[in-house]
């Protein structure tokens, strides 16, 4: 097995780390650069593996059957589906706050791991962002049919239309609306920006000029510049600090739709941090049932380790646990306050006709779970595995057991029924599973699965103060290519001298003789952010910041002004005796537009401080820049500098340890 390759030979005579600092590797054996460069892009650069395409044809066929039966009921109407009084939600919305709650883990663990310094978060946040788009994408699919005629849902948006009336802001499905659709929206800038740098080396790499062509076109120019590092981490950095408590926010308000109401079973404060806790459990768990088939046929395993299953594993015990006491507190709450009717719902779910679906809930979401507390079962891949769906069955029965235990025996028994899905609604669900295995198929085809440059940045070699970030790659000797004679043209312009190095202890000293010779116009670059390097060069803080601060302040006021202008003065409308508007159910809006504005400027700030997109850099045209997104380090000083000397600066940087010196042209 791949957990017991050798070591690369690049570092096997590295010397050893000491032993009170010894722990399991995020990267296994010791790799390099080049070899993670290799192993991640292969599996988007080589043939497509016959087990893809066995599970992309049967995906796509459950897609197409999801959208045949989405077109039947819009022709058709939706008594097709099994709702009836009294249980008028069932399936749409049991599936809608089921997809949602997957696309939790995602922003998770891009977002609030990378706020808690979480190292092991760089080999599956990419997957785990891709998987969010596409669950939110399922979700979506849910409350636009549920409205029954889908073609009016553009009703639900503040836009002009014929009526002149304006959509309800007091209503929490209309927080749902914008909750969803701003979620959807900064996870697909978190995600498409931390995808430029590896959209960059997969452009390098290309061997044909269609391939080259689009990856070069979404990578917007990149080059890997600390300049551009710098303002890209401060985005980042931004991105994550505004999708934490939006990722707390969107199931927050999820649950509103059936907390502000006064059914019993569903009025209940502890809705929203149930919610959250039940959504990052269910999201863990379709990350663990995707990856740990992923990692093994992608040849992946000293990449995604089991110590990242491992710790994942542990997230899932301290949620369910989360959820296990969230389903104890419901039943006491229920007893302490004395309703009646709040206590005979809570009954009915464990030992009513529903009772077999609530016993597989607690089955799944509670005890299961409690088997990682065994480090023999989160190391065991079989076991954690088979868990991970247990957890995802369990949470999606968790939706089927509030939506419809609380609906099916309302106070009049004479209304009593028995919610049964039609094919229909089953159909439906089945084929959103084909939409997102397709659309997660997709992905992994032609995108780097794992995050290239994060994933250098956390192993030793690139830190430069790690004893291992000095040690050279040993790379097998190869004859110098002499480049094809070409015909006499007209000489080009000197940009400057590009110094090329091969460690990253090498480039932060070289940096600091370069900035220490009183260099003005240079700049480093290097295939992944160094630690220490904005020092090395004295560099300003970025000013994205400022970007999405402005952007934020301005989405804030624009929700306010918005709601109070529709709500309160152009459309009036009196709902139950209160106020026209209030700051306090203008606030999720309002909440929203911060987050989603303010991450749109943290995005745009970063590439206009970084002057992107540029397609046409003068450095492409070096052959050996290339390998700057795949595992070489340079330098380049600027022909405009005014100590500019090709003599003396190039006599610098080979004192500092360049092991290449060329000349950049324009």
């Amino acid at each position: 097995m791949a957990e017991h390759a050798p070591k690369s030979t690049a570092f096997a005579n590295a010397p050893e780390p000491p032993p009170e600092l010894e722990r399991k590797p995020l990267v296994q054996n010791l790799r390099s650069f080049a070899w993670i460069s290799d192993r991640i892009a292969a599996v988007a650069e080589g043939r497509t593996p016959k087990w893809w395409w066995a599970a992309f044809v049967p995906s796509v066929a459950l897609m197409i059957m999801c959208f045949v039966m989405i077109g039947y009921l819009i022709s058709t109407g939706v008594g097709v589906w099994g709702v009836a009084h009294p249980v008028s939600w069932g399936y749409a919305i049991i599936n809608f706050v089921f997809w949602i709650g997957i696309g939790h883990a995602g922003t998770l663990i891009s977002a609030i791991l990378f706020l808690l310094r979480q190292r092991w978060r760089t080999a599956v946040n990419r997957a785990a962002e891709a998987m969010t788009i596409f669950a939110v994408m399922c979700a979506g699919i849910f409350p636009l049919i549920h409205v029954g005629r889908a073609w009016m849902a553009w009703w639900l948006f503040p836009i002009p239309n014929s009526n002149n009336i304006w959509p309800q802001f007091r209503s929490p499905l209309m927080w749902d609306v914008f909750a969803v659709s701003t979620y959807f929206t900064v996870s697909l800038l978190f995600w498409y920006m931390g995808l430029m740098p590896d959209l960059a080396t997969m452009r390098d790499r290309a061997k044909t000029k269609i391939r080259k062509y689009l990856y070069g076109l979404f990578a917007l120019g990149w080059t890997g510049s600390n300049r551009n590092w710098s303002n890209y981490e401060k985005a980042y950095l931004v991105l994550a600090g505004l999708s934490t408590p939006l990722v707390l926010s969107v199931h927050s308000i999820v649950s509103l739709d059936f907390s502000v109401s006064q059914l019993p079973g569903w009025h209940t404060t502890i809705f929203p941090p149930y919610f959250v806790a039940g959504a990052i459990f269910s999201g863990f768990g379709m990350v663990l049932t995707l990856l740990i088939p992923v990692r093994k046929l992608c040849g992946l395993e000293e990449v995604i380790t089991v110590r990242h299953i491992e710790l994942m594993g542990k997230v899932i015990l301290a949620t369910g646990s989360m959820v296990g006491y969230a389903y104890a507190m419901e039943f006491f709450i229920a007893y302490y306050g004395g309703n009646p009717y709040e206590m005979f719902t809570f009954k009915n779910r464990a030992f009513g006709p529903y009772g077999w679906a609530y016993w597989i809930m607690v089955t799944c979401n509670v005890i299961s779970p409690q088997l990682f507390w065994f480090k023999k079962i989160r190391t065991n891949l079989v076991a954690v595995f088979i868990l991970s769906i247990c957890v995802n069955i369990g949470m999606w029965f968790e939706r089927f057991v509030i939506v419809v235990t609380s609906l099916h025996r309302d106070f009049l028994p004479a209304n009593w029924g028995y919610y049964s899905p039609t094919y229909v609604d089953v159909l439906t669900f089945v084929g959103t599973f084909g939409l997102f295995l397709t659309l997660f198929l997709l992905f992994l085809r032609f995108v780097p699965l794992i995050a290239i440059a994060e994933v250098k940045s956390v192993i030793p070699q690139g830190d430069p103060d790690h004893p291992l970030g000095s040690v050279k790659e040993m790379l097998p000797a190869t004859p110098e290519m002499k480049p094809a004679a070409k015909e006499p043209a007209k000489a080009a312009k000197p940009l400057g001298l590009l110094a090329e190095f091969e460690t990253s202890a090498e480039i932060k000293s070289a940096a600091k003789k370069v900035r220490n010779a009183g260099y003005r116009r240079w700049d480093v670059f290097t295939p992944f952010p160094i630690h220490g390097m904005d020092d090395a060069m004295g560099l300003r803080d970025s000013r994205v910041g400022w970007f999405s601060f402005i952007g934020g302040v301005t989405g804030y006021c624009s929700g306010m002004l918005m709601i109070w202008f529709m709500n309160s003065f152009d459309y009036p409308l009196v709902v139950g005796g209160k106020p026209l508007f209030s700051p306090v159910y203008a606030f999720p809006v309002s909440f929203e537009l911060t987050i989603l504005l303010g991450a749109f400027g943290a995005v745009a700030g970063m590439l206009i401080t970084n002057r992107l997109p540029r397609w046409h850099n003068p450095l492409f045209k070096s052959e050996r820049f290339a390998r700057v997104t795949h595992d070489r380090f340079f330098i380049l000083i600027e022909c405009r500098d005014p100590k500019f000397s090709e003599t003396k600066t190039r006599e610098l940087l080979e004192a500092a340890g360049s092991r290449r010196v060329e000349m950049a042209e324009e």
